[in-house]
């Protein structure tokens, strides 16, 4: 057995099943465990008080915590997590060399500028005599493991799922054995103190307020809640207003919970005949869908899978832009969903559709613009699922809702936020305003206006667009399609 060797934590912030942490205890006699504070990642954000920078921080003082109590438990003492401020390529290679260890072990990253810096990694390892390893952890089946008959990626979903659903067998399923090994879990060396965010250059944000349930345990949580109520989840999922989804999707991006253990509670489920089970276990089956397209196709971060979407000329809008940006475009579900974003870095995944599919189809303006905006303010913001979400809304991506099929924001606000539940709760403003009205305040008389205490242009905007008009611009754009060639 080798005597050393460093994990490398990324996205996943926890001690148990865990793969990378598994081999590495497995395999050598000490362990030592990193995370860093990426300043190639941090420097690029737009606020000093980000949400996601907010609960990472928590989670990784949590982590060291149960890091600390694994060892413990198992006989190792003064084990924990070390903290680094600083590009992670360089912090990761000269803690490896300090440490004396053999191998740097690390979960894999599908993003190409991660998978970029990853090189970068291993190659300065290599020249310093440390080996470099990776392993699958943040999706249940990656890379090549489910390609055509003819070896090929997949484009279409359906047909992917088909095969995935083949493939996932309880041993993909398996929880790695961590604890088993714990005792190789290496001291801290003296000294070793974690930054807190005003260090990092970080202030706290709303995240307390909002009272997510962070960490670990947070996870637990939701999952236990969610347990009983996955069997709806098919019919349930779509409603802003009603609590159908699990709220998990904020563990799955920093690995608060392991994409392994949801999958066997969806596997339990489904096998027993329950629909909605089927139904959110297809969504984990979209995660790794979207996963393996980034992997095979990293041009999709600028360009669109099939590239002749590239001929969309989209608007150059900058009112209807902002319209959109500071939820103020006239359309309340379009609005309220808007809100949620900018107020909890939360949003319904129906929603996520709707807006996504106003800001393209409705307001004509790049799918790229939107995908960004979600990057700066999606607590869960995850590259590959919010690009394949962006290019399906646009129709420019794998699998895409067809060009022609478009979103209308009315008949949607009316089929599933018919009471205005949803709506009422980000817009106060339109409190008083009736069912009838709630969905398109526009079509209101100045009689009614006045009768809910409501004027149009002072309290609440007109729309910025007409939705007809708006929808035959949009089969404009795409014309070209009738005749691709």
């Amino acid at each position: 057995m080798a005597s050393r060797a460093l994990v490398w934590m990324r996205r996943d912030l926890r001690c148990d099943d865990h793969a990378a942490l598994y081999h590495a205890l497995r395999r050598f006699e000490q362990v030592y465990c990193v995370f860093v504070f990426d300043t190639d990642i941090l420097d690029l954000l737009p606020t000093r008080e980000d949400r996601r920078v907010d609960f990472i921080h928590a989670r990784v003082l949590a982590l060291d915590e149960d890091l600390r109590q694994l060892a413990a438990d198992h006989g190792a003492v003064d084990a924990g997590l070390m903290v680094r401020h600083g590009s992670a390529a360089q912090e990761v290679v000269q803690l490896a060399q300090a440490l004396g260890v053999q191998e740097v072990l690390t979960n894999r990253d599908y993003e190409p500028e991660a998978i970029a810096r990853d090189a970068r990694v291993a190659g300065d390892l290599q020249a310093a005599g440390i080996a470099f390893s990776d392993y699958k952890d943040q999706v249940l089946l990656d890379r090549d493991e489910v390609l055509t008959q003819q070896g090929h990626p997949y484009s279409v979903f359906t047909p992917y799922k088909r095969a995935w659903l083949q493939k996932l067998d309880a041993f993909q399923c398996k929880a790695y054995p961590v604890a088993r090994y714990a005792g190789h879990l290496a001291a801290l060396p003296k000294g070793e103190a974690i930054p807190s965010l005003a260090d990092l250059g970080f202030q706290p944000s709303n995240l307390a307020s909002l009272k997510i349930p962070t960490g670990s345990a947070g996870a637990q949580q939701l999952l236990k809640d969610f347990l009983p109520r996955m069997a709806g989840y098919q019919d349930a999922r779509d409603f802003p207003a009603v609590k159908g989804v699990s709220y998990l999707s904020v563990h799955l991006r920093f690995g608060t919970i392991s994409i392994r253990q949801l999958a066997t509670a969806a596997v339990a489920q489904a096998r027993s005949g329950s629909e909605g089970a089927q139904t959110w276990l297809s969504e984990l089956a979209w995660r790794d869908f979207y996963a393996m397209i980034l992997w095979h196709h990293p041009q999709v971060v600028t360009q669109s899978f099939r590239p002749i979407y590239d001929k969309v000329q989209w608007d150059d809008a900058p009112e209807l832009w902002q319209a959109w940006c500071e939820a103020r475009t006239g359309y309340p579900l379009v609005d309220a969903a808007m809100r949620q974003l900018l107020q909890t870095g939360y949003m319904h995944n129906r929603l996520r559709m709707v807006v996504a599919s106003f800001l393209t189809k409705d307001l004509g303006i790049d799918w790229r613009a939107g995908e960004r905006f979600f990057a700066q303010h999606l607590n869960d913001y995850d590259l590959s699922s919010n690009n394949g979400g962006w290019q399906w809304a646009a129709s420019t991506g794998c699998d895409a809702q067809p060009w022609f099929r478009i979103f209308n924001p009315i008949t949607q606000s009316q089929r599933f936020d018919a009471d205005g539940k949803f709506i009422r709760r980000y817009l106060p403003e339109l409190a008083q305003v009736p069912d009838k009205h709630i969905h398109f305040p526009a079509a209101m008389k100045p009689l009614e206006q006045q009768a809910c205490g409501l004027q149009l242009g002072r309290d609440y905007p007109h729309p910025v667009v007409d939705h007809g008009r708006a929808r035959e611009r949009t089969l404009m754009r795409f014309h070209f399609m009738k005749n691709p060639d």
